[in-house]
């Protein structure tokens, strides 16, 4: 039978994908595992919640009971105090001298002065002292089994679960094999049920408060993640905004203005539809590096005005290199050199940063060539080192530590409709291709 008619309709799961990966809001209890902290337990659903939720408001007594720092002094004097009244009022009816009742009275109560600081000390010594009242043979008084349901609810709460077998077993022994008549026998029955009922509170409830706990961090790493997610995609999308459509619009404005002053005999309309056109995209460019502006503060970086760099400036980038590494560092034109599309120049030369600063953080001293080979349709770019290359039983090709690494180059390469390879070199060293396609831009320059 499915599980959904066994328990009920289990509630759709909700999850985002966030890196690659599906991961499940923890809002939702069946998708985190972790809705319901008896939710391990299987049976019946209402079971669990009605053994949750008892569980929930004996925990809640507990926690106010257990809130004041003096609660364990406190409840050693009253105890004892009522054990001492108890002992004395037996004593009456019996005649019986109350002194050594007394003792193991006291004795099976004031210990749990120790329950704050030394939970398993008090379980202990109430425990010990219980058993020596019960093979006196003399009745435990109910202020003795209070404190002792107490400790062993503590001990349970706090302690591992070998520590609480191990107080339990005393009990279960004397159940087993202590008492002869029926009365006894029945009195260890009851006492063996309770202490394992108020350890198995105490479990229960920390097993509760682990689960809460757990709950909340998993709530905290998915709001994390998330968050972290939506910051790359703002800081992506600022990039490419202000990589490409900021050129584009600056363009129109541009070309519409030209076309409107160098166009003679033009129609005062039509000169008015250019201005019209100008100032809309000047318009449109101002409120772009508005909203760039916010994407870059939410995203948490820098807020830059200087112009996005190209392939006139890799002869910078490339002297920069080598005066920093102090190793060689070449560059390689091939093919006649033209203006590219300023996507495809920021491109190259993102991936060249990128590789180089790879180069430096890997292979430090190894010497670099870029190359560069503009054929008629493509922009093929080329980053070799002669350093030792990635590690044989490397699980991904390096990337340095900061930035987006190989998959942001990836990233740029696919935006333009490219491809890049990463990997060791043929001989040795790290090897980075790129090609960018231009042919776009090719027709775009025949059309001109």
């Amino acid at each position: 039978m499915p599980a959904s008619s066994r328990h009920g309709a289990v509630p759709e799961s909700r999850s985002r994908v966030i890196g690659g990966q599906r991961i499940a809001l923890v809002g939702d209890a069946h998708a985190a595992g972790q809705g319901d902290p008896l939710w391990c337990l299987g049976g019946d659903n209402g079971h669990v919640k009605r053994a949750d939720g008892l569980i929930g408001r004996v925990d809640d007594v507990a926690r106010r009971i257990t809130s004041a720092p003096e609660w364990p002094l406190g409840a050693a004097v009253t105890l004892g105090l009522l054990a001492v009244v108890e002992v004395a009022v037996r004593a009456d009816e019996s005649g019986s001298e109350p002194s050594v009742a007394m003792l193991l009275g006291l004795g099976a109560t004031v210990p749990i002065a120790l329950a704050r600081v030394q939970p398993f000390a008090a379980a202990v010594l109430i425990t010990l002292i219980t058993l020596l009242t019960l093979a006196a043979p003399l009745p435990p008084t109910g202020a003795g089994l209070v404190a002792l349901l107490a400790v062993l609810y503590m001990v349970g709460r706090h302690g591992p679960r070998w520590v609480t077998a191990l107080v339990i077993v005393p009990f279960v022994g004397y159940a087993v094999g202590g008492p002869i008549d029926d009365g006894d026998q029945l009195f260890g029955v009851v006492l063996v049920v309770l202490t394992v009922a108020a350890a198995g509170l105490g479990r229960a409830s920390k097993v509760r408060r682990e689960a809460a706990e757990l709950e909340a961090s998993r709530h905290v790493v998915a709001d994390t993640l998330l968050e972290h997610a939506a910051r790359g995609e703002r800081a992506r999308i600022a990039r490419e905004l202000h990589d490409v459509v900021a050129h584009h619009i600056s363009m129109i404005a541009v070309q519409a203005e030209t076309a409107r002053l160098a166009t003679s005999g033009m129609p005062p309309e039509g000169a008015k539809r250019l201005l019209a056109i100008g100032d809309t995209a000047r318009a449109a460019l101002t409120e772009m590096r508005r909203l760039l502006g916010v994407l870059r503060e939410d995203a948490g970086t820098e807020n830059t005005r200087e112009p996005q760099p190209g392939l006139q400036q890799l002869i910078e980038l490339v002297d920069e290199a080598r005066d920093s590494a102090g190793a060689s560092t070449r560059l390689i034109v091939r093919g006649r050199v033209r203006p590219l599309e300023p996507g495809v120049e920021l491109t190259a030369f993102r991936i060249v940063q990128e590789a180089m600063t790879n180069a430096r953080r890997h292979a430090p001293g190894a010497a670099v060539d870029v190359e560069l080979d503009f054929a008629d349709d493509a922009l093929h770019v080329r980053i070799r080192d002669n350093g030792p290359g990635p590690p044989e039983n490397a699980t991904s090709p390096r990337s340095p530590a900061g930035g987006h690494g190989l998959h942001g180059m990836q990233e740029r390469a696919a935006a333009v409709g490219g491809t890049l390879w990463t990997g060791p070199a043929p001989v040795s060293g790290f090897l980075v291709e790129a090609q960018l396609p231009v042919a776009t831009l090719a027709v775009t320059k025949a059309a001109e």
